[in-house]
């Protein structure tokens, strides 16, 4: 195929983050692919762009691929942008974009705002390891199911959360995760009213008990790392002779305890034969 399907990054709410590069793709592309015209037509009348658009939501992705694809055949350079930010993270056009992979589509990145990365930047919690969490589902197993993985989860993560579940979110977060677990609720990111509140998800639960306006973007620390509980040297033999009496040979068995409990064989091994289980 020889048209170019390009991803285009849009402001999370300050125009001027827009790219040059951005702006000059809305203008020369044959088609803008938007998931709210309206909001798009803006941004494009922004940029003096008249190019035309076609509508791309959950709700129509799927019976608007072939059409698509057909154009992009054709040669056409089409353009994918969402209401804000980068498209497909937590927006519409994964699916599109699968299929331009799957029929060989030339797809092209035009990089820019995301509310991932500006809150993640802005929470001062560690970046060396980050996962993506989305929005967590609303109720039910899954959401259940999701925050337990969550409580355990070691990397920082991050989610979108919607205002009027936002007190609910961080309640249930602050359950999973413990109340005093770091996070920051980062708040119309780029806008007039930017705002990033920090603390415990306890703290910031009780804070959003009054209502949080705005764009949210949520931002918490991974689960610190256990450490192991100071085994003494009749928890160790207490091991092995439990062991024994299923009828694991002793050696097997100081082998076996030491290897679980990440104590040297010898220590271990020592400390039977001090107890006079040797």
């Amino acid at each position: 195929m020889d048209g170019t399907l390009l991803v285009v990054a849009t402001p999370i709410g300050n125009l001027g983050d827009l790219s040059e590069r951005a702006a000059e793709t809305l203008r020369t592309v044959d088609l803008v692919l938007a998931e709210d015209t309206r909001r798009t037509g803006r941004l494009l009348a922004h940029v003096g762009s008249e190019v035309p658009q076609r509508s791309l939501h959950e709700h129509n992705e799927r019976d608007r691929i072939a059409e698509i694809l057909e154009r992009l055949a054709d040669g056409a350079r089409i353009a994918l942008v969402s209401d804000a930010g980068t498209p497909t993270v937590s927006d519409p056009g994964y699916r599109l974009l699968a299929a331009c992979a799957e029929a060989g589509v030339r797809i092209e990145p035009i990089p820019g705002a995301s509310a991932l990365l500006a809150a993640l930047v802005a929470s001062g919690l560690p970046t060396d390891r980050v996962a993506f969490e989305g929005f967590l589902p609303r109720k039910g197993a899954a959401r259940t199911a999701r925050l337990a993985e969550l409580g355990t989860e070691r990397r920082t993560f991050v989610l979108f959360v919607a205002p009027h579940r936002v007190a609910a979110d961080l309640r249930d977060l602050a359950a999973a995760c413990g109340g005093d677990r770091r996070a920051a609720l980062c708040r119309e990111l780029t806008k007039r009213y930017e705002e990033v509140l920090r603390g415990g998800l306890a703290e910031l639960a009780a804070d959003a008990e009054h209502g949080v306006r705005g764009e949210l973007t949520l931002v918490v620390a991974g689960a610190p790392e256990v450490v192991p509980a100071q085994l003494t040297a009749e928890d160790l033999v207490a091991r092995v002779r439990g062991l024994v009496a299923t009828g694991v040979t002793k050696k097997a068995a100081i082998a076996e305890v030491a290897a679980a409990t990440g104590t040297p064989k010898r220590e271990v091994y020592q400390a039977v034969v001090d107890a006079g289980s040797a």
